[in-house]
């Protein structure tokens, strides 16, 4: 069983050791952070059934062998105003790829900071990583603007979706 549920200080080694092979730049001083609170820290636990995606944003991801252990996770933080979020990270294990847990993660921090009123989640991506922008693009995200030399090796691109919070 997949769950997703609010990431913790034990999660820290799991969620460092993802961060480390997946993403190309990582941020490993606001994930140490963010495990205490504010930033937003959704993981994603357990795995997935062939079917397809089983995720359920609330489920306390706890197994009957204690609780499960991390798979992936999406960092966010929003701006002073809490007019929008942004989402940091987005990491997946490897093994635990293709199986709607990326989108789990996005759809778990939408609802969230929908609920608290935010209007849009932005994020940014490597203007070369075409597999990147397909997967926000297929998740409502749209092309806000180029952002020159963002990343080390290039160019970014900010990519924002509304989602309706109060302040609208």
């Amino acid at each position: 069983m997949t769950g997703i549920r609010e990431g913790r200080p034990g999660d820290l080694p799991a969620l460092r050791a993802i961060q480390e092979v997946v993403l190309a730049e990582p941020w490993q001083e606001l994930l140490a952070v963010a495990v205490d609170g504010p930033p937003i820290l959704l993981v994603a636990t357990g795995s997935e059934t062939e079917g397809g995606n089983d995720a359920a944003p609330n489920d306390a991801a706890a197994t009957s062998n204690g609780p499960a252990t991390p798979v992936g996770y999406a960092l966010a933080v929003t701006d002073g105003d809490g007019d929008a979020g942004y989402l940091a990270e987005l990491a997946v294990a490897p093994d635990s790829q293709g199986g709607g847990l990326g989108s789990a993660l996005v759809d778990a921090l939408v609802e969230r900071l929908r609920d608290a009123g935010v209007g849009e989640l932005r994020v940014t991506v490597r203007e070369v990583d075409e597999r990147a922008r397909e997967f926000y693009r297929d998740r409502g995200f749209e092309r806000r603007d180029r952002i020159a030399d963002h990343y080390e090796t290039g160019d970014g691109l900010l990519l924002v979706r509304e989602i309706g919070g109060e302040n609208e």
